[in-house]
């Protein structure tokens, strides 16, 4: 798969050393190597120096077909993609309507005959923030590979914006900037191999969630980068000032560790809880990262 690519903004997050995190503004560019995902922009809490945005759109500019004008919705309204508040035969979609690479509004489409199931095979047309794909209402096509437009489709989340939340306990709500989208996606933990063949974990702010692995020629501890998914397993994309000589303009790579031990850090960075005192969910009070003083 090919790199997410990040539009980043300094986000002050509950937790260790400074961070690098997502855009609230701007979920769906992705560059000419890019894989799609958007970037979570949730007010929760992720300490080390993550780059946390998975902006996933296809620079390719969304197609204008296939979209309603449903009268029982106005013309040009938006629709409620929690809700899914379409007429029959219709399902409320994240979509470019600027006609740029980042969703900023919803609006009905048609359901295919036949649609892909959460967790199977799918596919959009023109990008994936056109609107358009093959995925079943509740859901869309996402990790959505730039050149082929196949990816798989994962379910919007349930309730309401002020408390979203999945059926599935093995996957987590992910609020992309703006709401758009609001999608359940597989939770993992950073120091376990626990997330799908091609898929590493990455931080998303208050949780870590599985998204897909990077070919790519940098990412080891201590090299530059830019990307969510930018940095080796088990690693993570630390804000500049986290990782001793960093060169890179935005962050640096650097080691998920156990709080206590410091083996796994560079020459005077020292293992930081990764969450704030009573703060960390079960399974995660000892995850620290590896960050200077």
């Amino acid at each position: 798969m090919r790199r997410i690519t990040l539009s980043l903004i300094s986000l002050l997050l509950a937790c260790g050393p400074d961070t690098v995190t997502a855009d609230g503004g701007s979920a769906g560019s992705t560059s000419d190597d890019g894989t799609t995902a958007a970037s979570p922009s949730a007010s929760t809490s992720a300490s080390a120096g993550t780059s946390t945005s998975t902006d996933g759109a296809d620079e390719t500019s969304p197609t204008s077909a296939a979209f309603v004008d449903d009268p029982d919705l106005g013309q040009g309204s938006s629709c409620e993609m929690l809700a899914q508040d379409c007429p029959a035969g219709l399902k409320c979609m994240p979509y470019a309507a600027s006609g740029g690479s980042s969703w900023d509004t919803t609006r009905c489409f048609p359901v295919v005959e036949d649609p892909a199931q959460p967790g199977e095979p799918c596919t959009v047309e023109g990008s994936n923030v056109s609107g358009i794909d093959t995925c079943a209402i509740g859901s869309m096509c996402f990790y959505v590979d730039h050149d082929t437009l196949e990816g798989i489709c994962v379910e919007f989340c349930l309730g309401d914006y002020v408390s979203p939340y999945c059926e599935d306990p093995g996957t987590h709500c992910v609020v992309f900037s703006d709401g758009l989208p609001t999608v359940c996606l597989p939770t993992c933990h950073p120091l376990e191999d626990d997330c799908p063949e091609g898929q590493s974990c990455y931080s998303a702010l208050d949780s870590f969630e599985c998204y897909p692995e990077v070919s790519r020629e940098t990412g080891a501890i201590g090299e530059a980068c830019e990307h969510l998914n930018g940095c080796d397993p088990t690693t993570f994309c630390a804000a500049a000032e986290s990782v001793p000589e960093c060169a890179g303009s935005i962050g640096c790579c650097s080691s998920f560790c156990t709080i206590g031990d410091d083996s796994a850090c560079l020459p005077g960075q020292t293992c930081q809880p990764w969450f704030e005192p009573g703060t960390a969910p079960t399974g995660f009070d000892e995850l620290g990262a590896c960050a200077l003083p």
